[in-house]
């Protein structure tokens, strides 16, 4: 009997110690697992809540630890470049980055790859020639489809106002010249308006009705983001002219899908930012396990989806791609 006891209460201290020894390995494994900072220009919309759950699918997927992070406001670089020093601070591994301001992040980004953090950058561009991919719309060819979009009326002639947000942020100033190339070749257009707003609703909604009571003659507004697209949509809703102006905008929330539905707005250009958040993710991955020689640039495409084809499956799957991934 006291050989059993003796067994048992061996069997159980073995057991502990392996247990002990598992969980000691468990603890430092996760500690040599890369870590990767995601920070962006906001952290509330749709489109980014969209980027954080790819990000988020390829994290566990490839088993890193990622952290998310990004400014109240999407024209606030100085706290994002604080982001980013925190971040430098912390021993991350990987910066996926979607900058603010193309030239006021470039210098904390540099000084990020000089420790040796690799940088990646997500939709918005940064000056910056430290930079080992970029991955996101291409927005020259997502400007040429909002123009593709804009050009589609019945209207002999064209007077176009544009609502951009901050002129310091790459990816709107690329869609605007994608979009100004393109109807500029259309003899149609007879005058181009522009504005530039903060990237928030309520600024591109008072700016937008601005804009349109200035000139009555504008039949065709295009603007280039979800807030921007948001508060349009609105402006057009207040002033009651959604039968009169095509409106082209960007993104896709369930309010905007909902203006689609009603007419304030007449397409949007949908991106794919679940894909950019995955596709950062796993280029993080690559790059730690020191695999080189992949593209530099990613594009991950852009959909116009209007009243004719919002309700056709793949449509669908792209408006509410944000729902699927639990936001």
């Amino acid at each position: 009997m006291r050989n059993k006891i003796r067994k048992k209460i061996l069997s159980l201290l073995l057991a502990g110690i392996l247990a002990a020894g598992l969980c000691g390995c468990g603890q430092e494994a996760e500690t040599q697992k890369t870590r990767v900072a995601v920070i962006v220009k906001s952290t509330e919309s749709a489109f980014w809540k969209s980027v954080f759950a790819g990000a988020g699918a390829a994290a566990t997927e490839y088993n890193i630890n990622v952290s998310f992070d990004g400014p109240a406001a999407e024209e606030d670089y100085e706290t994002q470049n604080e982001m980013v020093r925190r971040a430098m601070d912390d021993g991350v591994d990987v910066i996926i980055f979607s900058a603010v301001d193309y030239n006021a992040n470039a210098e904390i980004i540099d000084q990020a790859a000089q420790r040796g953090i690799k940088i990646i950058v997500i939709d918005s561009d940064v000056n910056s020639s430290q930079v080992s991919c970029r991955i996101g719309t291409n927005n020259l060819q997502a400007g040429i489809k909002a123009a593709e979009a804009a050009l589609a009326t019945d209207d002999e002639e064209l007077y176009i106002g544009i609502v951009n947000y901050d002129v310091n942020s790459a990816n709107g100033q690329q869609r605007e010249l994608g979009f100004r190339q393109t109807v500029e070749q259309d003899p149609r257009v007879k005058n181009i308006t522009t504005i530039n707003v903060l990237s928030t609703t309520e600024d591109a909604r008072a700016g937008a009705k601005e804009m349109l009571l200035s000139d009555s003659r504008i039949n065709v507004v295009v603007t280039f983001n979800e807030w921007t697209s948001l508060g349009v949509g609105w402006a057009i809703r207040d002033l009651n002219r959604a039968d009169r102006i095509q409106v082209v905008a960007f993104d896709s929330n369930v309010v905007s899908v909902g203006m689609l539905e009603t007419g304030e707005v007449d397409a949007l250009i949908v991106q794919n930012p679940y894909a950019m958040g995955y596709l950062g993710v796993e280029t993080a991955a690559n790059l730690m396990n020191g695999q080189t020689g992949g593209p530099s640039v990613v594009d991950t495409a852009t959909t116009i989806v209007t009243r004719e084809n919002m309700y056709e499956p793949e449509s669908q799957k792209i408006l509410f791609s944000f729902e699927e991934e639990g936001y």
